[in-house]
């Protein structure tokens, strides 16, 4: 092998290594931390930055992050309800702000089912990525403050999806589907993290299309 092979062979090694690397990590069940504290990120904090907004103890822009001034609302919070201070925001801080934040469910075989049923049915026709996008979309409502705190609330909620009153829920599961729901449980999120996702072509929901689009896949907007 001449030394330029070798040093194409050596490149060609390396980003084969980073690829392995990088979709392992993708492929990586989703974790919710136990306690919101300085350095977390993500709808937990928002929800506690809201919450405190309207108690007059935050008074910056909700972002999402726990920093130094989240923190000190916290502690002042906590102080006035009696909690201990201890500037993270644990079980007993989070049920006294009336936060309640579910955790992605485990990929067993109901969990499964049911996801690929809802998926089936909202995104029958959809490419595959489109199918575990919508999939992604009912577990991030999960671990959502606006939502139920189980796969069986999102999917049943009142109003939340029309395949369930109109008969679609009920009808023969797609091979895909099931598919989708699992990647969708082991962690993959083709929408980056959005709650909502509407076809602009089959639905005049002011709502819905007021939200800013993050991305579109297939026939779907996905948006927060």
């Amino acid at each position: 092998m001449t030394s330029r092979a070798k040093y194409f062979f050596r490149i060609s090694l390396i980003v084969l290594v980073f690829i392995i690397v990088l979709t392992s990590l993708s492929l990586m069940p989703r974790t919710e931390s136990a306690i919101s504290q300085v350095g977390s990120r993500g709808a937990e904090v928002r929800a506690i930055q809201e919450r405190l907004k309207e108690r007059g103890l935050f008074h910056e822009e909700v972002t999402g992050y726990y920093g130094e001034v989240t923190r000190k609302a916290v502690l002042a919070f906590q102080k006035q309800q009696g909690i201990s201070q201890t500037g993270t925001a644990g079980p007993q801080t989070l049920k006294a702000l009336g936060i309640s934040v579910g955790s992605i469910p485990a990929s067993t075989e109901a969990n499964i089912n049911l996801l690929a049923r809802i998926i089936s049915a909202e995104a029958r026709g959809e490419p595959y990525v489109g199918q575990v996008a919508v999939g992604a979309v009912i577990l991030n409502r999960i671990e959502h403050p606006s939502f139920p705190d189980s796969l069986s609330g999102v999917i049943y909620q009142d109003g939340a999806f029309t395949a369930i009153v109109d008969g679609q829920f009920n009808e023969p599961v797609s091979d895909s589907a099931y598919n989708a729901a699992r990647d969708a449980l082991n962690g993959w999120d083709p929408t980056g993290g959005c709650i909502y996702y509407y076809n602009p072509a089959k639905t005049s929901n002011a709502f819905m299309h007021s939200r800013p689009t993050v991305t579109v896949i297939g026939g779907h907007r996905f948006c927060n």
